[in-house]
């Protein structure tokens, strides 16, 4: 089993690029860490990390060794999972990342929460693209088409985007008949973290280059202020559908703009392809598939 730990340590200290950190995960000191990951350097004859006195980084033969060491990992818990009759529950502590999206996956992850007590949850809400695998998450939920050949996917769900602003809005700054009335209007646009770009809103037949909407009135990283801002009155936004519907269903918002919207996007679940499916991953899928969307109509 000393081995077994090794390995443990050692793909924890490379996910997390410290051993403090890492240690921090397991439950015991950086020095334990640090003198196991040596034994199992010794055992191999090969150098996994290269140290400094600020960062730890792999080395070609770390790199190699970091995804063995994971399937055996991922092997001795489903090994485990599968001769244990005693563990029906799922339970274990599952690292997922969850957009900034309190509106869409608060419900759901309560609700998880409710229904799997036994489940610690580690949870990161960011809209950056984080490295699934690189990071150490489970899963993590984005939107997109996904691009690593390393992931699973699993679609949770549809959306699309509308623009909405409030009655009084329009009622003192008119109401816009077509995309190119908006450049006299307070648009409310939401920034990429990850790029800083600015999302384009999706109006047909427009050139993205001299976009209407690019005067704007505020900016921010994040969907959610622009929903409280937007129903304060202070402009129109572009924002998911299934964060306005409500809002729209008692007229404290309406719609901007119908015909010339033009927009699908897809909720995704991702998780490492060589990832063993344990039963609290699994439960977590699941749920999240049956109830991310199901809950924002209540």
């Amino acid at each position: 089993m000393s081995v077994l730990s090794g390995i443990a340590f050692f793909v924890q200290a490379a996910e997390t690029r410290s051993f403090s950190e890492a240690a921090r995960n397991l439950g015991v000191s950086s020095s334990a860490v640090g003198k196991s990951v040596a034994r199992l350097e010794a055992n191999l004859g090969v150098r996994l990390l290269h140290r400094s006195t600020r960062s730890i980084t792999l080395t070609a033969e770390g790199e190699l060794f970091l995804e063995r060491g994971r399937r055996i990992l991922c092997e001795v818990e489903a090994a485990e999972l599968e001769l244990s009759e005693v563990h029906k529950e799922p339970k274990g502590k599952l690292r997922v990342s969850l957009p900034l999206v309190n509106r869409l996956v608060m419900p759901a992850l309560t609700a998880f929460m409710h229904r799997y007590p036994l489940i610690e949850l580690d949870v990161d809400f960011s809209d950056r693209m984080v490295d699934v695998i690189e990071e150490g998450f489970d899963a993590v939920i984005r939107t997109g088409e996904p691009t690593d050949s390393r992931l699973m996917s699993r679609v949770l769900g549809k959306y699309s985007l509308v623009l909405v602003a409030s009655p009084n809005y329009v009622k003192q700054q008119g109401h816009p008949q077509t995309p190119a009335d908006l450049v006299n209007h307070a648009c409310l646009q939401h920034k990429f973290p990850n790029t800083g770009k600015y999302e384009v809103w999706p109006l047909k037949d427009v050139d993205t280059k001299n976009h209407p909407a690019t005067n704007a009135a505020m900016v921010c990283n994040t969907s959610e202020a622009l929903f409280d801002v937007a129903l304060a009155g202070l402009g129109i936004a572009c924002l998911p559908d299934f964060m306005v519907r409500n809002a729209v269903a008692k007229g404290e918002l309406i719609t901007i703009l119908d015909n010339y919207i033009e927009h699908e996007g897809a909720f995704r679940m991702l998780w490492p392809s060589s990832k063993y499916l344990a039963p609290k991953l699994r439960v977590f899928i699941d749920l999240m598939a049956e109830d991310l969307f199901k809950l924002t109509e209540s």
